[in-house]
C-alpha cells in the first residue's frame, strides 16, 4: 500500500517516555473541563447572549495568556503568525465554539455534546485529505465511539430546532478543518498559537456581538458572571492549550477523542448537578465510550526496525 510522504513539521513524531505525563495530563483536563463545559455553558448564557458570551470568554483569556507569555521573555509574532492564528481561531473558536453557544439557545445539552462527538470523524476525513488517513483501528475506535454516544441519548431529549441543528453539523467540521489545517500553517510556537487564536477569535467575536445582539440591557447574574470565567479560566486557558499541546504531540485520532468523552461527562454532571435521571442505556454508553478511546489511545506497534 502506497504512503504518502511525511511533511516536516505535519505528522505528529511518537510520544516519548518523558512527554506521557503531560500528554496524560492534557487528555484528562480536555476529558473534565470540556465535558463540564457544556452545562456552564448553558448557566452563563442565563446572563450573557452567544456572542457576547465569547467575546467576553475568549478576549479575557487571550489576554491574560499574552501578557504572561510577553512578560516572561516570549517574541513578538511575525504577520504571518498573526494571520494564521486569526484564520485558525476563527474557524476553531469563533465558528467551532460560538455556534455550539449559539445552538445552546434552543437546543438540549445533551444533543449538542452528541453532534460534537461527530468531529473526530470530520478530522479524520480532513486529515485524510491533507495525507494523513487514520489506521483501521483508529476507524474502530471512532466507530465505536460514536456507537456509545448513541447509547447515551437512547433516552435523552433529541429534539432541536433547525439553526440549532444548522449550527450543530457546521460546528465540529469547522473545528476539525480548523485542527488539521492549523498543523500546515506557521503558527507560533507553544501557547503563544493558543494566545493568539483566543485573541483574535474574541476581538472578531466583539466587533460581531454588537451588531447581533445589540447591548445587553441587564447586567449578568453572579451566577452567569461565575460561569463565564469558569469558562474562560478552564476552559480557554488550562484546556484549550492543552489541545493545541495535544495536536502537536500525538496523533488526531487521539488529540480529539476527548469527544467522546465529554458527553459521558455531560451527562454525568447533569445526574449530579441537574437533577437528571441516569437510564441504564447511559451507563452502558459511558463503558462503550471509554473503551473506544482506549482502542483510540493504544500505542501503535512500531514497525521492525530495517
Amino acid at each position: 500500500m502506497w504512503t504518502p510522504p511525511r511533511q516536516a513539521g505535519y505528522w505528529p513524531r511518537p510520544v516519548d517516555a518523558s512527554s506521557r505525563p503531560r500528554v496524560v495530563a492534557a487528555l484528562a483536563s480536555l476529558y473534565v473541563v470540556w465535558g463540564s463545559t457544556y452545562l456552564v455553558m448553558r448557566w452563563a448564557l442565563e446572563g450573557f447572549p452567544p456572542l457576547w458570551m465569547g467575546a467576553v470568554r475568549f478576549t479575557l483569556a487571550g489576554t491574560v495568556l499574552f501578557t504572561w507569555l510577553r512578560l516572561r521573555g516570549a517574541g513578538w509574532p511575525t504577520r504571518a503568525e498573526w494571520g494564521a492564528s486569526a484564520a485558525t481561531g476563527f474557524l476553531l473558536l469563533a465558528c467551532g465554539n460560538g455556534l455550539v453557544a449559539f445552538a445552546e439557545q434552543t437546543v438540549a445539552s445533551s444533543l449538542a455534546a452528541v453532534m460534537v462527538s461527530a468531529m473526530p470523524l470530520w478530522a479524520a476525513l480532513f486529515s485524510g485529505l491533507f495525507g494523513q488517513w487514520p489506521g483501521r483501528r483508529e476507524w474502530a475506535g471512532m466507530g465505536l465511539g460514536a456507537f456509545g454516544v448513541v447509547l447515551l441519548n437512547l433516552e435523552g431529549d433529541l429534539r432541536a430546532s433547525v439553526p440549532g441543528a444548522v449550527a450543530l453539523v457546521v460546528s465540529p467540521a469547522a473545528w476539525a478543518f480548523g485542527s488539521v489545517w492549523g498543523k500546515r500553517l506557521p503558527l507560533p510556537k507553544g501557547a503563544m498559537a493558543s494566545a493568539l487564536q483566543m485573541l483574535s477569535a474574541g476581538l472578531l467575536l466583539l466587533c460581531a456581538a454588537p451588531l447581533v445582539h445589540g447591548v445587553p440591557a441587564h447586567a449578568p447574574s453572579a451566577k452567569a458572571w461565575g460561569s463565564l470565567l469558569f469558562l474562560a479560566l478552564f476552559g480557554s486557558l488550562v484546556a484549550y492549550s492543552a489541545y493545541q499541546y495535544l495536536l502537536r504531540t500525538v496523533r488526531p485520532a487521539l488529540a480529539t477523542s476527548y469527544a467522546y468523552v465529554n458527553p459521558a461527562v455531560a451527562l454525568l454532571l447533569g445526574g449530579v448537578l441537574g437533577g437528571e435521571r441516569l437510564a441504564p442505556a447511559a451507563w452502558a454508553g459511558a463503558a462503550v465510550v471509554l473503551c473506544a478511546v482506549v482502542l483510540v489511545a493504544w500505542p501503535a506497534p512500531r514497525p521492525p526496525a530495517r
